[in-house]
């Protein structure tokens, strides 16, 4: 191998090899009484990242989230999704490793998954939903200080 080759194969890499929906579930329980309804359902949120490798240097992320729509205590509709990516993550220092499949994979999966979520609500017969941006360097780093906090000194 030449100095150049060597060089190529040390350089770090972060590729997406492929983005995808791995599960979509939109139910409307109170259907067609809910269409009827005036008032706007409050919304609820519950989001949430999983990351495993696949096969060396590849790793599929999971982002999941829950949306809960109520109208005073019956629900509007319900979307649960998990919008996926698999990602080619080689040659970065383990520290890294973590941030990359906490906060950098499920940056890339969010749009996807707003998109998805918006088309889901929208087919059953509500308004387009746009969910709001997310910060995932923060909800990383509240989970490492969760995780810091529980283990004994």
């Amino acid at each position: 191998m030449t100095d150049q080759q060597e060089q190529q194969a040390s350089m770090p890499v972060f590729n997406i090899e492929k983005i995808y929906i791995k599960d979509l579930s939109v139910e409307v329980p109170n259907a067609p009484a809910v269409f009827l309804e005036r008032e706007a359902p409050q919304m609820e949120m519950q989001l949430n990242t999983q990351s495993a490798p696949l096969e060396n240097g590849i790793y599929e992320t999971v982002l999941s989230i829950t949306i809960t729509a109520k109208i005073q205590d019956r629900t509007a509709f319900l979307v649960e999704l998990k919008q996926a990516g698999i990602f080619r993550i080689q040659n970065i220092p383990q520290e890294a490793m973590e941030p990359a499949l906490g906060v950098g994979c499920p940056n890339i999966l969010f749009p996807y998954a707003r998109e998805a979520v918006s088309d889901a609500v929208l087919k059953a017969g509500f308004p387009p939903l746009m969910l709001q941006p997310v910060n995932f360097e923060l909800m990383y780093m509240q989970q490492q200080q969760q995780l810091q906090a529980q283990q004994p000194n």
